[in-house]
């Protein structure tokens, strides 16, 4: 008798952790995860630290720096705060098409680009260094190693592992999922819906980077015929978060000093690395699926990146319904205001608490 009522016991709580399993919102966080810390490794860690999602890996595309040198930031910080079991999957180096000399050659034509990321040809305070070196971390080398399976693969196998099942979070240029459609163009259909940090429409500030270039942002204009190839895939749902409502928040130095009261390792880390007043670009984008009521207001406009190879290579083209000229471009979920307050406590919180499943 106490041997069938052990065994029920057992089988009970397997069904419970199975079923609580189940019920965690699948995500693959796709990003150009430069660090330590900053808007990439702290937007990847809004999703490891809330305790309803599952992610089922970090898939790693060059951006903001070389893909290797962010691989080993991701690694590293997976360590830090517990969960080296979350796979970290290379990505692509380049992007399809554009290229740093490309990019060099555009400036002497149409004028200087205030920032090119991993190029880092004209950014104040960035030294460029060839792709392949990964220079020593400030947060200390990691010991675990990367997939060795590749990105895009890995996000097919995902999908249709789990269809119609999982989110793909893309804040980084979007070459990786450009050559998961391009292995198979059902990809977008597999997948749940594309939650996306990227373009730039009419940002109301005052920021150089934007002011005289408000339809260039980064994501877009480093790979354009990625972003060109993404935004016309057939995705059940499209969620942006773009330039005009991301310079809207900040991470000013009391939100890092009260992280930094909690006494979680993720809460360590952030408020060690992550740099004063920057914009929550990549967090917003994570938190705002977390907790969509973050967003107060948005708009259902058709979004595409320009790849003609003129002085608009790389802009987000916009379009109302209606004006648009039906070329295969989707409707878009344009995130427009945001209750900041409200994003602020979620990420304080998230980040001063335990872990999920750190080892």
């Amino acid at each position: 008798m106490w041997r069938r009522m052990g065994a029920a016991v057992i089988l009970g709580a397997l069904l419970v952790s199975t079923g609580s399993a189940e019920s965690k919102r699948k995500v693959i966080i796709d990003q150009d995860a430069m660090g330590p810390a900053g808007t990439d490794q702290n937007a990847i860690l809004v999703f490891i630290q809330s305790p309803d999602v599952e992610p089922l890996g970090i898939t790693v595309v060059s951006g903001d720096g070389w893909r290797d040198e962010e691989v080993a930031h991701t690694l590293r910080m997976l360590e830090i705060v517990g969960r080296p079991d979350i796979p970290v999957v290379p990505g692509a180096v380049f992007p399809l098409v554009n290229s740093k000399e490309r990019a060099e050659n555009w400036e002497k034509q149409y004028g200087k680009i205030a920032y090119m990321g991993a190029w880092h040809a004209s950014y104040p305070g960035w030294t460029w260094h060839d792709p392949s070196i990964v220079p020593p971390l400030e947060e200390g080398n990691p010991t675990h190693k990367a997939s060795s399976e590749d990105a895009a693969h890995f996000l097919l196998r995902m999908v249709h592992q789990y269809p119609h099942q999982v989110t793909i979070y893309a804040a980084g240029p979007l070459t990786n999922l450009a050559l998961a459609m391009a292995l198979d163009p059902q990809f977008p259909e597999l997948a749940k819906e594309l939650v996306m940090m990227g373009g730039s429409i009419d940002p109301q500030t005052n920021d150089p980077e934007f002011l005289h270039s408000p339809q260039r942002e980064f994501n877009f204009w480093w790979d354009p015929e990625a972003t060109h190839m993404v935004l016309h895939g057939h995705w059940a749902r499209i969620v942006c978060t773009t330039v005009d409502i991301s310079v809207k928040t900040r991470l000013a130095p009391d939100l890092i000093a009260e992280i930094g009261k909690g006494s979680s390792t993720a809460a360590r880390y952030v408020s060690r690395y992550t740099r004063a007043g920057s914009y929550m670009w990549d967090e917003l984008a994570a938190a705002a699926w977390i907790d969509p009521s973050i967003i107060t207001r948005e708009e259902t406009l058709y979004l595409d990146g320009e790849i003609d190879h003129g002085a608009g290579y790389g802009n987000t083209l916009n379009w109302a319904p209606g004006m648009n000229p039906g070329l295969g471009e989707q409707l878009v979920h344009v995130q427009q205001d945001l209750d900041t307050q409200k994003l602020y406590r979620l990420f304080v919180r998230l980040m001063s608490s335990p872990t999920p499943g750190a080892r």
